[in-house]
């Protein structure tokens, strides 16, 4: 069934909260329900296709595409980014055409070549993560999708060429590696320091890497920097158990700080923390413990509640005996990650607090105008602008950033809880937040990010589209309305994939 637009008669796509006006037997309901999932599902489809025809059309085989002008970017190096990134989300879907036109480029790619830094933790999520998830699953139950065997190879060697042109990047005193590179003349941007989520979020990919080649080096370095992660010194680096501070001198591998949260640039260091036990749990017992930690002193140290509303639940961050009230977008992964935890762990005290945190993001999404949530807001009383007072009484935070910038997390865990709980309602919060995204953010060649979600419109349109649109928004979207798959999360220890931050499945380990 293909969709042109979302502009459907609402009762065809089930809309939240619809009344039956007479009764259906159980099984007219699972048909209904059955028919209602798939038309969603389409709808999402579509919206990939469009963003995949404009990309292809104005910017390939460039970065990403200029939505409003219908230009091109290179932000990432200038490989393609838009395409990698967008691989395992046309493998799930199902689209032979994108696959095809993705994997002829790949063979292409000259990754010893360009003319600007190299940002080691963004090459490694979007292009390592992209084409290996790609060679896990068309060696894998996608297979069929890949006639030329040659090139699902060719996804291997080329992510063993980019290992190969990066890994310079580690070779420090201590092993904590530089994360701006410049692969031309092998040097760097001369920083003292590494942040907490660039150094650890390296070690799924990179161990892998190493997992599929036989070759260990990618693992030992990756596993080198993280160890400096799992047993922080000095102490004053710990503030609470398992909870860390932001930056480590690359020298000696110590933190130079205590400051902690869940927010952008310390967030997925937790997030793979329980993702590297899901991936292999003997080899990475001591990462689960870790996380653990984390999780438990989360829960009792940085657990906030808005005075308005105190119902809702956000994390805030903790520096120097002070919590700090804010969150962003970047942040709202956190359900779905202590939802993963609780149910791989059998620990339900971990997957209700983590539905409580996607509660507090769903939150931030059906008080806007726009019905997307905003990129950062705040919700300490002495802080609120005196131009949002009523907003704040109303909504529980204030906004103190507006813009959209086509972030996924929260529809993310939005995913986790549906697959975990079964419960329809997250199911139909993911399909509201596309629809926001979708009628907000396109535009006549793909979508846009915006300046204000709490503005008619969104506000302004930015003429750009990041690659991850393709790799996590419409992935989620789609799988939470798709049938059952091996890449689908899974209840309990039954996960034969496991997603990096940039939602790429990797086959588990033990699989």
């Amino acid at each position: 069934m293909r969709i042109s637009s979302l502009s459907l008669p609402l009762a065809a796509l089930g809309l939240v909260g619809s009344a039956a006006a007479y009764p259906y037997s159980e099984a007219d309901t699972i048909t209904r329900r059955a028919a209602e999932d798939q038309a969603k599902a389409d709808a999402v489809k579509e919206a990939f296709q469009h963003a995949w025809n404009g990309y292809t059309k104005y910017a390939f085989p460039n970065d990403e595409l200029l939505p409003v002008s219908n230009g091109f970017g290179n932000s990432r190096n200038g490989w393609g980014a838009s395409a990698v990134d967008a691989l395992s989300t046309a493998i799930v879907m199902g689209n032979q055409d994108a696959v095809q036109k993705i994997l002829d480029h790949i063979e292409t790619i000259d990754f010893s070549k360009t003319d600007d830094m190299v940002s080691l933790f963004e090459t490694t999520i979007r292009y390592l993560a992209g084409m290996l998830s790609g060679y896990d699953l068309l060696k894998g139950p996608a297979a069929d999708l890949a006639p030329k065997s040659s090139q699902v190879d060719a996804l291997l060697s080329q992510s063993k060429k980019l290992a190969d042109v990066l890994k310079f990047a580690f070779d420090t005193p201590s092993g904590v590696p530089y994360n701006n590179i410049n692969i031309t003349s092998k040097g760097n941007d001369g920083s003292k320091t590494n942040g907490l989520a660039v150094t650890g979020t390296l070690v799924m990919e990179w161990t892998r890497l190493s997992d599929l080649t036989g070759d260990d080096q990618y693992a030992k370095m990756s596993q080198k920097a993280q160890s400096y992660l799992l047993k922080p010194q000095p102490s004053s680096g710990e503030p609470f158990p398992g909870l860390v501070g932001s930056n480590v001198n690359i020298s000696n591998g110590h933190f130079t700080d205590g400051a902690v949260s869940w927010n952008g640039g310390d967030d997925s260091f937790y997030e793979y923390l329980i993702k590297m036990y899901v991936y292999d749990p003997k080899r990475f017992a001591s990462y689960k413990d870790r996380w653990v930690l984390a999780a438990e002193s989360t829960i009792k140290h940085l657990q906030s509640h808005p005075d308005p509303r105190p119902e809702l639940t956000f994390l805030a961050s903790y520096n120097n005996g002070k919590l700090d009230l804010n969150s962003q977008h970047l942040t709202c992964f956190d359900g779905g990650n202590f939802i993963l935890g609780g149910t791989v762990l059998d620990r339900r005290d971990f997957i209700d607090f983590g539905l409580t945190l996607v509660d507090g993001c769903e939150a931030t999404y059906n008080q806007t105008l726009t019905g997307i949530g905003p990129d950062s807001w705040g919700w300490d009383p002495k802080k609120v602008p005196a131009d949002q007072k009523d907003f704040y009484e109303k909504a529980g935070f204030y906004i103190s950033s507006g813009a959209y910038v086509l972030r996924p997390e929260v529809i993310e865990s939005f995913y986790y809880a549906y697959r975990i709980t079964g419960k329809e309602i997250y199911r139909d919060w993911v399909w509201n937040g596309f629809k926001a995204i979708n009628e907000t953010c396109r535009t006549d060649s793909g979508f846009a990010a915006v300046s204000n979600v709490n503005a008619v419109g969104g506000g302004s349109k930015y003429d750009n589209e990041e690659s991850f649109l393709f790799a996590e928004v419409m992935k989620y979207a789609y799988l939470v309305h798709a049938e059952d798959a091996p890449w689908q999360v899974q209840k309990g220890q039954k996960n034969q994939f496991v997603f990096n931050t940039e939602a790429h499945p990797f086959r588990v380990a033990h699989t």
